[in-house]
């Protein structure tokens, strides 16, 4: 088995009396996009800012890339990218003297530098444009610079938090298709921090859901979903606002949403679908198709959300 990227142990950080996380303990396997989910607040830029070594724990440990985030955090920061709440662009330099700039930061030599800028720039399809003003540039396509700066020096590890907040929906699906593409190329680890329950469903191979500061869910994004039931759509007529509400009252049942033509149910695991198609026809409603399929990753998300 591959060494992990990320292992950490009951890590843990207060800022004063506020607990931000909470004894997460998680394993990150190398080459892995990882997305952490979690609402605002929930505490995943701080887990990254630990990850980084830029705060220490208040208890537990965490490991990156073979290192000690307390004791050799410069050695993470010299093998990693990151992308948080800023680009980190300079905007009124050109695509190309931004990318310069980082090599030189990054004491690539020349030659090397050149030859990775054209790479970068090329695959994103930003190459044409390599001698324009960031400033006057898209936020998608700032995005995508910025993602180039953060795998310039060919890094093991890249953390991106929130890398398609703020763009229009095209710009985000195209953001995600080259992040799919670059990680696939590069062999890069990814720990990709979202609340977009889209992305980390169609980019990511595992993830983790966080919630207080605390690590509730971790697996496969197909794996949750089985986790959280298997949905149901009935479609037909007669349901009415009494009958789905007699739905949501029977043992098994976790959610039921619809209206007269077309009702969804959420079971939980083991409940079976043909108790409730009894109860429909006795209650006067009509069944014309019954669809199976597991729970959608954002109904099992908003099930995390609201437990107890």
């Amino acid at each position: 088995m591959a060494e992990s990227a990320i292992r950490t142990e009951r890590l843990t950080r207060d800022f004063g009396a506020v607990r931000a996380v909470d004894a997460v303990t998680l394993e990150v396997p190398r080459g892995a996009i990882f997305g952490f989910l979690g609402p605002n607040g929930a505490g995943k830029t701080t887990m990254i800012r630990l990850l980084l070594g830029l705060l220490d724990p208040t208890e537990g440990a965490a490991n990156v890339l073979g290192h000690d985030s307390r004791s050799d955090a410069d050695a993470i920061r010299e093998q990693t990218g990151a992308l948080l709440e800023h680009t980190g662009l300079y905007e009124r330099l050109s695509a190309y003297d931004n990318l310069d700039y980082f090599g030189r930061i990054w004491h690539m030599p020349p030659a090397d530098r050149r030859a990775r800028i054209q790479e970068l720039l090329t695959r994103l399809g930003l190459w044409d444009r390599r001698k324009e003003q960031v400033i006057k540039w898209s936020r998608g396509m700032k995005q995508k610079l910025a993602v180039a700066r953060t795998l310039l020096h060919r890094p093991a590890l890249i953390f991106l938090d929130e890398p398609t907040a703020g763009l229009d929906p095209v710009a985000a699906a195209a953001l995600r298709d080259d992040l799919d593409g670059l990680a696939e190329r590069e062999g890069v680890t990814v720990f990709l921090t979202t609340h977009n329950l889209t992305e980390a469903e169609k980019l990511c191979d595992q993830v983790g859901v966080i919630r207080g500061g605390r690590l509730i869910a971790v697996g496969a994004p197909r794996a949750l979903r089985e986790r959280g039931g298997r949905q149901v759509e009935i479609t037909g007529a007669g349901f009415d606002a009494p009958l789905i509400e007699n739905v949501r009252r029977q043992p098994g049942v976790q959610s039921a949403d619809g209206r007269q033509d077309r009702l969804v149910v959420v079971l939980r695991d083991g409940a079976r679908v043909a108790p409730l198609i009894r109860l429909l026809v006795e209650g006067d409603a009509e069944i014309e198709e019954v669809r199976k399929d597991s729970a959608s990753l954002e109904e099992v998300f908003l099930t995390l959300m609201e437990d107890k």
